[in-house]
């Protein structure tokens, strides 16, 4: 669809029914999770652009529950996967074992297939495993898809990924590769609640109030809804902001600024643009818009860039972190200086 296209009324039927279907996911996750009201948002837009997330949090903020309970509202079938520094890539994909036909008496090769075989597969601590078992998730996130002895076998859409990292415990982990890395749309950054909502928390988890949640959409709902995402509308000066700010933040470009060539080790690939593009269109349409604006994309540059920057040793040095090096590019970028103002 061209920039300067705009949605069909059955378009805009779908981008309605995206957003109602998207207030009820909220209300029922309302139900178990006290705010993190952000965190849920950036949940929703990853699931809505077909992409996968990757939480961090210390331990106690409710990511598996955040996950779990999301699963349950869109009655989507869930795998929790506890990764340990002795898990192999076969606990993770499934394997073939010899099983005996009891009419035949003959002894088959039969594929018993591992729990990456579900909608929504919560990784947990996904950096307390070697990277081969890391790199068991690789083809199936990418390509839905999953190999194991020559065969290759589909997995059930929609499928999502929810990984969780502990960002203070680093003894005895294996920090994820670059390229795993860039397969997760966002780095989603859990934070600890307000005084309010913790005094909630407690209130909810201590006493016998007991809330359930309803299924409220089907996978076949979240297909529909990945699609209209696709079908909104980008305008060219969006398209440019989008590609500036991916760019600038490659060392070796020739437009680049010094001080990225001084702070930046690696910038972020072309599927940081991607990704940007398809997240901002989702959150355009919870936002109630049917266009994308430069908001849209700088509300969520940090989630999308934070885990594709590799930053040198002089910032870690001078203690700059990648979201302060995210935050100086937005600012640097001119697109960017009309929105911020």
């Amino acid at each position: 669809m061209n920039s300067d296209q705009k949605l069909s009324s059955g378009d805009q039927e779908r981008a309605e029914r995206l957003v109602e279907i998207c207030q009820r996911i909220r209300e029922q996750v309302g139900r178990i999770v006290v705010g993190q009201d952000e965190v849920i948002e950036q949940l929703l837009i990853a699931i809505l652009a077909r992409g996968h997330c990757l939480l961090e949090g210390v331990p106690g903020l409710a990511k598996t529950l955040m996950v779990r309970s999301l699963a349950e509202t869109m009655n989507l079938t869930f795998h929790r996967i506890q990764f340990t520094p002795d898990l192999m890539p076969a606990d993770i994909t499934g394997t073939d074992i010899i099983q005996e036909n009891k009419q035949t008496g003959h002894r088959d090769l039969v594929f018993e297939k591992g729990p990456i075989f579900t909608q929504m597969l919560l990784a947990d601590e996904i950096n307390r495993t070697p990277p081969k078992t890391q790199a068991a998730l690789l083809e199936a996130m990418q390509e839905h898809e999953v190999t194991v002895g020559g065969t290759t076998y589909s997995l059930e859409e929609p499928f999502f990924v929810l990984a969780t990292q502990n960002p203070i415990e680093q003894e005895g982990t294996y920090p994820l590769p670059e390229a795993q890395r860039d397969r997760f749309l966002f780095n989603v950054v859990v934070d600890y609640p307000d005084r309010d909502q913790e005094s909630e928390i407690i209130d909810r988890t201590t006493s016998t109030l007991n809330s359930k949640i309803e299924p409220v959409v089907t996978g076949e709902e979240i297909i529909e809804c990945q699609g209209t995402v696709r079908l909104v509308p980008l305008p060219e000066h969006v398209k440019h902001f989008v590609l500036d700010l991916v760019r600038s933040a490659r060392p070796k470009d020739p437009s680049t600024a010094s001080w990225v060539r001084e702070l930046i080790d690696w910038g972020p690939g072309p599927r940081a643009s991607q990704q940007l593009v398809l997240a901002a269109k989702a959150r355009a349409l919870l936002q109630g818009r049917h266009h994308v604006t430069l908001d849209d994309v700088t509300a969520l540059a940090l989630p999308v860039l934070r885990h594709r920057i590799v930053p040198t040793f002089n910032a870690e040095a001078e203690g700059v972190s990648v979201d302060d090096l995210v935050r100086r590019l937005l600012k640097e970028v001119p697109a960017a200086q009309k929105q911020l103002l």
